[in-house]
């Protein structure tokens, strides 16, 4: 009998060990497909990307919850040629120092201690001061006085360089004084060039001719009204400060544009501490190169910005760069002669003037030097040209005043980054850019 025990207890150790083994090789199998479906093979695509990332994105309902209470109106009382009127715009919290942010030209006033009444979504109003502005960027800080501080709600500012057209933007403001408005849309296109506005609060007209450059294109519905509202990612995020309209009549049709907010982040914190910001410019005057303009200049390749014009004392007048001319040809045709034609900054190759005009709005300061290729009478030159501040509004029209020894004004047209060689104003260069109503409402006509 003790026999048969010791066997009956060594074969059930068997049989333990077994299913033991058994069960550690079925874990081990179930452990293995578990990570196979954790694990993803790197040549696999994943089904979002960092730019689309829709995992933080808010329904239209809940972003517009979140967002309303930080978007204001705007208004001040302005005199017309028939009286007094309410001049409406939009705005947002910037911080919880109480700082707006709006457009310039919703703002814009000669007046050094100007108040404006700010209302919020809630229909409480509380007067704001003028703290800083900047024409050449359409933007303008307000900063609000005896404001309970739980009602200041800053909105987020999102990274503008990496929206993509198509991705989906969201309008707030108050168009046509309707508060607390919201339209949808895609980003429509980018790195869109605009006028800066030159309308003088005094009246005179002040002919500035700067360039905004990587402006927003959206469809989203912007009207009289919106301006100096944000335009937002699915996010909530501010991703642009809507400025102006493309319209034939005066209202939405399809086209808008919004100040990037890689702009706002670089000059709203100058504004806030010093009321003004410096943009660094070349002052210089040209056109982007064409088949035309190359076979005229004898050119292998159409590429480049040809000078046109020079500022005079302006940093390529200091440094040598040189401006074309017309001549007349033994045919008696005129054509263009000499001008220097940029075809690098810093190493970065320009193929039109956007290129340049981009690239010191967001790599460069006032003080930088500049590193230029030319092509000079067919030869290639280096130059390096330290960048000086812009012309303030107050001061460009001595700069304009001199204007006529810039060049030839039969010289074709173009865009710049200093004052316009052309005899007429920026509007009418604007207009025949873009048509009188988009410049008829930038430009506050």
């Amino acid at each position: 009998m003790m026999q048969t025990a010791q066997s009956m207890r060594g074969y059930m150790r068997i049989v333990i060990a077994t299913i033991a083994v058994c069960l550690a090789v079925n874990l081990i199998f179930l452990n293995a497909t578990s990570r196979e479906s954790y694990f993803i093979p790197l040549n696999a695509q994943s089904p979002s990307s960092s730019n689309t990332d829709t995992r933080n994105s808010l329904s239209l309902p809940d972003l517009f919850s979140q967002v309303q209470n930080s978007v204001v109106q705007v208004s001040d009382v302005v005199r017309t040629i028939s009286g007094e009127g309410t001049r409406l715009g939009s705005g947002f919290v910037y911080d919880n120092e109480g700082h707006i942010i709006t457009n310039n030209h919703v703002v814009q006033t000669d007046s050094r201690n100007a108040q404006f009444d700010v209302t919020f979504s809630d229909g409480n109003a509380y007067t704001a001061q003028l703290v800083g502005s900047d024409p050449y960027s359409d933007l303008a800080v307000l900063k609000l006085q005896d404001i309970p501080p739980n009602k200041l709600v800053p909105l987020s500012i999102g990274n503008s360089s990496e929206i993509r057209v198509g991705d989906t933007v969201i309008a707030i403001g108050n168009p046509f004084g309707l508060a607390g408005s919201m339209t949808t849309g895609i980003v429509s296109g980018l790195a869109r060039i605009l006028p800066s506005s030159n309308e003088n609060p005094s009246g005179n007209s002040v002919p500035l001719s700067f360039s905004i450059p990587n402006i927003i294109q959206t469809d989203a519905a912007i009207n009289p009204g919106n301006s100096g509202g944000p335009l937002l990612n699915s996010k909530g995020e501010v991703i642009g400060i809507n400025s102006a309209i493309f319209s034939t009549t005066g209202v939405y049709s399809g086209v808008g544009f919004a100040v990037p907010s890689d702009t706002i982040n670089k000059i709203v914190p100058f504004l806030i501490r010093t009321g003004t910001f410096q943009h660094p410019y070349l002052g210089v005057v040209g056109q982007n190169i064409t088949p035309s303009l190359a076979k005229q200049l004898g050119l292998h390749e159409e590429r480049g910005f040809l000078i046109t014009g020079i500022t005079p004392g302006g940093p390529a007048d200091k440094y040598g760069l040189r401006a074309a001319h017309q001549v007349t040809s033994d045919t008696g045709r005129a054509v263009i002669a000499g001008g220097d034609i940029i075809l690098k900054i810093d190493n970065q190759d320009v193929r039109k003037i956007d290129d340049v005009l981009s690239y010191l709005e967001k790599q460069t300061t006032v003080g930088d030097t500049v590193h230029l290729t030319i092509s000079r009478n067919g030869a290639i030159q280096e130059a390096d040209v330290v960048l000086d501040a812009r012309p303030s509004p107050n001061d460009i029209q001595n700069v304009a005043a001199i204007q006529p020894n810039l060049g030839n004004s039969q010289l074709p047209n173009g865009n710049n980054d200093g004052s316009n060689s052309n005899d007429d104003n920026p509007y009418d260069q604007c207009a025949r850019f873009a048509g009188n109503d988009l410049c008829g409402f930038f430009f506050g006509r």
